[in-house]
């Protein structure tokens, strides 16, 4: 083989083995960096994967924050019409965050199927709720009225 042919070779095979890693590690990166929604009918199933940062939410259970009096601990049920989840959480909470209200909470479940979260988000004025709770209520709803009849 001529010497400049076995060049352009290498260079093209060197630029193809290159490109490979950098989409493979483009492809892992974004793969680590997604955040999944589950209801909590989902996460009762068990679809949702336990020791994986996930994100879940529903309507906060009136009457179910409870708050710890010597830390920032405070720990809350969500519901999205069908099952309750039970999310922990240490820090302080949004100021929009209420019982009766949409919440969406972000961490890693556990063994118990407890949410131990690192982030929560409420909603930002009275007239909006997240699309990933709307929806899921709204499913709910669907599936206990065709339970119904």
């Amino acid at each position: 083989m001529h010497p400049i042919r076995k060049q352009r070779l290498q260079l093209v095979i060197l630029l193809v083995v290159a490109s490979t890693v950098v989409v493979g590690l483009i492809a892992y990166m974004l793969g680590q960096n997604a955040n999944y929604f589950y209801t909590p009918a989902q996460i009762a199933s068990g679809e949702a994967p336990k020791g994986v940062y996930i994100r879940a939410g529903g309507m906060v259970i009136d009457g179910s924050v409870e708050r710890s009096a010597e830390s920032l601990a405070v720990q809350f049920e969500v519901s999205d019409g069908i099952s309750n989840l039970l999310v922990q959480y240490s820090g302080i909470l949004p100021d929009l965050f209420a019982e009766g209200e949409a919440a969406i909470a972000s961490g890693v479940l556990d063994e118990n199927q407890v949410l131990q979260a690192t982030e929560v988000l409420a909603k930002h004025d009275e007239k909006y709720t997240p699309p990933e709770v709307a929806d899921a209520m709204n499913q709910a709803y669907k599936l206990k009225q065709e339970s119904a009849q």
